[in-house]
């Protein structure tokens, strides 16, 4: 058998519509010769944290049988599975599946998953999102497009036989496709529409969130909120920290006019 074809990086990203809501997963494998493998998929009824994890679950289930070298790298956009896998997750194990604080560990089904997968080859790393990487913006609009229920055309290819094969042409990989797929960022925009709907029907009604409310309505990771101070902007919102209940911070939007 031809030996697997080496690897120069992975790319995973997940996407959902409301959170909870439609989901969806993307992921991308770009090979050493120029090729490239894409995988997706949806869920109706999930969050965008598990679908972050999916999309990392699905690639290394393709790849699992195929012997790779240590220091493979995966791309994620997930501060969340990122830290996850390399930091928290032997804590969670230790404690019984438990968190630092005693709680039940989101997502133990996915974890346990992901654990068994990552086997030691691969070297996880934390891409930003949104921010002109070529795989992760690929990885996006195939998540985005799954979770609005629009199946992308993916560039697949049967790996064994295509990649090993030296005569064989390689499939191109996104950044020699002209031009990106318009649906996907049409998709974008109505995921950012809905969004800021959503922040001037906050703003509107006076309603206090917590952090990790507003980290999800934000699209970050919960620390780059309360990181920001006490008051500050974000797009056409003045966001104010109101008062602390229990261990939640409580923010308040008010719309700027412009």
């Amino acid at each position: 058998m031809s030996a697997f074809p080496e690897i120069k990086s992975i790319y995973t990203d997940g996407a959902c519509s409301g959170n909870p809501g439609p989901g969806g997963w993307g992921s991308v494998i770009y090979f050493a010769n120029g090729a490239c493998h894409e995988m997706g998929g949806a869920v109706t009824q999930t969050t965008n944290n598990r679908m972050e994890l999916q999309a990392a679950i699905s690639v290394l289930e393709f790849l699992q049988d195929k012997n790779l070298p240590a220091g493979v790298p995966l791309y994620t956009d997930s501060e969340y599975v990122k830290n996850g896998i390399t930091k928290w997750l032997v804590g969670w194990k230790q404690k019984g599946w438990k968190t630092a604080q005693g709680k039940p560990v989101l997502n133990q089904d996915l974890w346990q998953q992901l654990d068994q997968l990552n086997g030691g080859s691969i070297d996880w790393r934390y891409v930003p999102g949104h921010a002109g990487h070529q795989g992760n913006e690929r990885c996006d609009q195939i998540a985005r497009a799954f979770a609005h229920n629009q199946p992308p055309k993916l560039h697949q290819i049967t790996v064994m036989t295509e990649l090993s094969n030296p005569n064989q042409q390689p499939t191109p990989t996104p950044e020699l496709l002209a031009p990106p797929f318009s649906e996907s960022r049409v998709l974008h925009l109505q995921d950012l529409m809905a969004t800021l709907k959503i922040a001037d029907e906050i703003a509107a009604a006076g309603y206090l969130i917590s952090s990790s409310e507003l980290a999800d309505l934000m699209a970050v990771h919960a620390n780059a909120v309360t990181s920001k101070g006490d008051e500050w902007v974000w797009r056409n919102w003045l966001i104010s920290r109101v008062r602390r209940e229990g261990n939640q911070i409580l923010w308040q939007l008010e719309r700027i006019n412009s």
